[in-house]
């Protein structure tokens, strides 16, 4: 007993750092957020409590629009991040000449800076000196400049194009780790037995990198869902709000018109949409190790 004793104390000294660590990082904010959501905290010095008055604020037709098109902007941005990805995975997994040169020049996106791409894309943007509008009027497929940033429709997908720049070197990596996991025994009987490129792809390549496909998808989903820094630089959610998300808006009513309480009820509902994809996903990969262990 005394033994069992030492051993379990023993076990618990080696995990309260990360215990420790959790309580101060991690749940003393939220707990903290969460409280402060049931307020209406502001620059004022007395802080009132106001039940749920802050939730009832935000279920309107304003921020419902913010809400799908947060889930708009993140389904197309993960669903090209992968496919390039997997693509790019495909192509250098394969044996081409210059196979390593390929591999260097998927590194700058993810090397540079965020700030400094996003900037560099900013730039290019412009409907005046950027290279996209020159590239297009050179090529008479406009008539004159066009402002990319300055249009609701065309800024939207201005800063889900700059978000796959910058995410789609990581999803490449990441798949390419998966693809040379896979023995290579496999592809040497299926070749054995007459199959083709992509019979071998589709029965052996996607089947085993499965797994590996849901994991990055739900990585870059939870960091679309939280990106922050794209969408700020170029356009600050304009313009009249067409590339306005979730966490940007919660930006500006917390930070922007210092409405704190406000602005954590905000930061709770995105924690609960994160934490919705997240029981997802154990789901689905419990369901996958259950049937590969069969």
């Amino acid at each position: 007993m005394q033994a069992r004793r030492s051993a379990v104390i023993f076990a618990w000294l080696l995990i309260a750092p990360a215990v420790l660590y959790i309580a101060v990082i991690v749940a003393f904010p939220l707990v903290q957020t969460f409280v402060l959501s049931f307020t209406d905290a502001s620059l004022k010095k007395v802080t009132n409590w106001v039940g749920w008055v802050n939730y009832e604020k935000i279920f309107n037709e304003t921020f419902a629009g913010v809400i799908i098109r947060t889930f708009i902007w993140t389904f197309f941005s993960v669903a090209i991040k992968m496919i390039i990805g997997t693509f790019g995975a495909t192509m250098l997994n394969a044996a081409v000449p210059g196979r390593a040169l390929f591999r260097v020049l998927t590194m700058p996106p993810w090397i540079v800076p965020m700030a400094i791409g996003i900037f560099m894309w900013g730039w290019m943007y412009n409907g005046q000196f950027g290279m996209i509008s020159g590239m297009l009027q050179r090529a008479d497929l406009v008539d004159g400049p066009v402002a990319f940033l300055a249009h609701g429709s065309t800024a939207f997908w201005a800063t889900i194009f700059t978000d796959v720049w910058i995410g789609v070197p990581m999803v490449t990596l990441y798949m390419l780790a998966a693809m040379q996991a896979i023995p290579q025994d496999l592809y040497e009987a299926a070749w054995t037995d007459g199959a083709g490129r992509f019979y071998r792809f589709r029965r052996i390549t996607m089947p085993l990198i499965l797994p590996a496909m849901i994991t990055m998808s739900m990585l870059s989903l939870i960091s679309t869902f939280n990106s922050f820094d794209i969408i700020w630089i170029l356009t600050q959610g304009g313009p009249n709000g067409e590339t306005t998300t979730m966490i940007i808006d919660t930006y500006r009513t917390a930070i922007g018109s210092k409405k704190y309480g406000e602005g954590a009820a905000r930061a709770v509902l995105i924690c609960i949409f994160l934490s919705i994809f997240c029981f997802a996903y154990f789901r689905v990969t419990s369901r996958l190790s259950q049937e590969h262990a069969r």
